[in-house]
């Protein structure tokens, strides 16, 4: 197998596995909301703007293998990595629940979940956003061009 063989396995190996964490956390949402019958908030509802369709959109860049992909899901990634970031930190205390939008409806500052006594949904999100845009980054030089 030649070199560029191995990095075109590489890079289509990194797409896939962040295909994999996009489709956990959209499942993992929709079981939360459909099945569980959690209302999200609103920073939530922003969160899922940008990680349903990093599913469809990284699974198109699978068949056939396609190193651009990243240039439409990392901004969709980086995006959804700061509002989970802010939601984060709102839910932590750091940032006054005055200062996010919303005002209606489910408080944003609320723990749903809480496992191990840490992690939550916000930090989850901002866990998983960080995975997806790690693996873009390495998708982006470690794939061939």
């Amino acid at each position: 197998m030649n070199d560029f063989q191995v990095s075109h396995d590489r890079g289509w190996l990194f797409v896939f596995i962040a295909w994999l964490m996009a489709s956990v956390a959209t499942l993992g949402a929709l079981f939360l909301g459909e099945v569980m019958g959690y209302t999200p908030c609103v920073l939530c509802w922003y969160q899922r703007i940008c990680m349903f369709p990093l599913v469809l959109i990284l699974a198109a860049g699978l068949f056939p293998f396609d190193r651009r992909v990243v240039r439409y899901a990392l901004p969709l990634a980086l995006a959804g990595w700061l509002l989970a970031v802010f939601h984060w930190a709102v839910a932590s205390g750091i940032v006054p629940e005055r200062a996010t939008p919303c005002s209606q409806g489910v408080p944003c500052s609320v723990d749903l979940i809480s496992w191990f006594g840490f992690l939550t949904l916000p930090l989850l999100s901002a866990l998983a956003f960080s995975t997806i845009i790690a693996l873009l980054v390495l998708t982006r030089f470690k794939a061939p061009k």
